[in-house]
């Protein structure tokens, strides 16, 4: 049954409608992979194999009576431990937050997959309340690369990212606010859509605000569309979610990107230095979607560096998501929280106003920007994998992980979708990410260009073997 664990979610769906495997089969078999892989890795705070595989034999009977329940009917899946799993607790990887609970609610987007059939088969690891772009935790210690245990996954969803790229089931839900789907799956090798803003509602609301985000974490851009038809819809305790979209992402996957306009800049002219493995990666499958028909034109977006706006939204959503932490509490937090915390607190309403101001203009420029081009096209990150259990690369001088995501959080900013595909690997065999970015509320060009660059087998799905599979 091995072999079930490197199938996409639509090749599983398309195998029991034939009969050729059941439900009980790969949930059985993405558990196993689980099992294994979590000495090493560490993708998983809690497996939930009892309720999983009850949930696979009453799917296994529905699609044996022909009467399959939604999109998912019995795909293994993984929810981030940020997202709220009815009968699980969701501890946010932080000593402070109590197990003892109800937890009898589901998250929008997990209350989505469930509705479909989907079989929850774990909870996966995330940075205390995903605050940094990589995975440790004091609760659930460090989670480690796929391709090599000694780099990091990359976060703060990188439970997930480490879980999907292993092949722990093929579908997971992970949230983003500055990058945090998008840079685990650069450094794992998958892909992860974070779409616009209020497509995918969120429930309860984000500390950080309007910069969070929920988004697929799959192993090509058709898992991802799949999974978006099923969350993407709106939930009445989000008061920010979106309309429904105007039909289903699947169907717009296939048009290929002939004729669209792609604004390409390798460095955000000149402002990040890129490790010149990763800038010949990003570049060569720029140079396919040139072949596949897209109107290529290298130039860089009007995109002055926000990082200081950023923070000062991002350390304020940190410092009121611990705000109701007694001094105890506070001495069980990850040392690098408490510090932005403590910096956090200190903004005043003026401060966090001016932040959205710059916001604002850069989500201008950024709309003005999609006036000329359909898609950015940028690296994901300038970076492969690096050590794991620290929030920085050694050596690099960068004092906060936003100094070596300048490609990702900009457009947390803007609210724009934004996707990372796998498009190669480096020297050492650690991949590689190409970001796609389109205008708010066209979630459905970024999965059709990525679509076409696997399609065209420029994108590297299933080519690249993780260590541990």
């Amino acid at each position: 049954m091995t072999e079930l664990t490197e199938l996409t979610a639509v090749r599983l769906l398309d195998g029991y409608r034939k009969g050729e495997w059941s439900p009980v089969e790969a949930t059985r078999a993405a558990l196993e992979r689980a099992e294994a892989i979590q000495p090493e890795v560490n993708a998983f705070v809690r497996l939930t194999a009892e309720d999983a595989l009850a949930r696979a034999r009453e799917s296994e009977e529905r699609w044996r009576r022909g009467e399959p329940q939604g999109l998912l009917d019995g795909v293994p899946v993984t929810v981030k431990d940020i997202l709220l799993l009815r009968g699980a607790p969701t501890l946010r990887g932080s000593k402070a937050v109590d197990p003892a609970g109800r937890w009898d609610e589901d998250a929008p987007s997990v209350a989505r997959m469930r509705e479909h059939g989907a079989v929850f088969i774990g909870k996966t690891t995330t940075p205390e309340y995903g605050w940094k772009g990589v995975t440790d935790s004091p609760l659930s210690g460090v989670t480690r690369n796929p391709y090599d245990p000694s780099r990091t996954a990359g976060g703060s969803s990188g439970g997930s990212a480490a879980a999907v790229a292993l092949g722990a089931g093929p579908l997971s839900l992970g949230t983003d606010g500055g990058g945090s789907v998008r840079i685990p799956a650069s450094f794992c090798g998958i892909f992860a859509l974070k779409p616009t803003y209020g497509r995918v509602p969120l429930y309860p609301a984000s500390a950080f605000g309007t910069l969070a985000h929920v988004g697929p974490m799959t192993r090509d851009a058709a898992d991802a569309a799949l999974l978006m038809d099923v969350i993407g819809h709106p939930d009445s305790r989000d008061w920010s979610a979106l309309a429904p979209p105007p039909g289903a992402y699947t169907d717009g996957l296939t048009g290929g990107v002939r004729g669209l306009r792609v604004a390409y800049s390798p460095s955000l002219g000149g402002q990040v230095a890129v490790r010149p493995e990763v800038a010949r990666a990003v570049r060569r499958a720029v140079e396919r979607l040139a072949e596949l028909g897209a109107y290529v034109t290298e130039t860089d977006p009007d995109l002055t560096e926000p990082v200081e706006a950023f923070h000062t939204l991002w350390f304020s959503g940190a410092a009121r998501v611990t705000e109701h932490l007694g001094p105890k509490q506070r001495e069980l937090l990850d040392p690098g929280l408490r510090e932005i915390c403590t910096q956090g607190a200190r903004y005043s309403a003026l401060d966090y106003l001016a932040a959205v101001d710059v916001r604002m203009d850069l989500g201008r420029r950024m709309g003005r920007s999609h006036d000329s081009y359909d898609l950015l096209v940028t690296p994901t990150l300038p970076i492969t994998a690096f050590e794991a259990g620290v929030e920085v690369p050694k050596g690099s001088g960068h004092r906060r992980w936003t100094g070596w995501t300048p490609f990702t959080y900009p457009f947390n900013m803007t609210q724009q979708p934004a996707a990372s595909v796998p498009v190669g690997a480096d020297g050492d065999g650690l991949p590689i990410g190409l970001q796609l970015v389109a205008a708010r509320h066209r979630d459905d060009l970024v999965l059709r260009a990525a679509h076409a660059l696997y399609e065209a087998g420029a994108a590297s799905a299933g080519r690249l073997r993780p260590a541990g599979s």
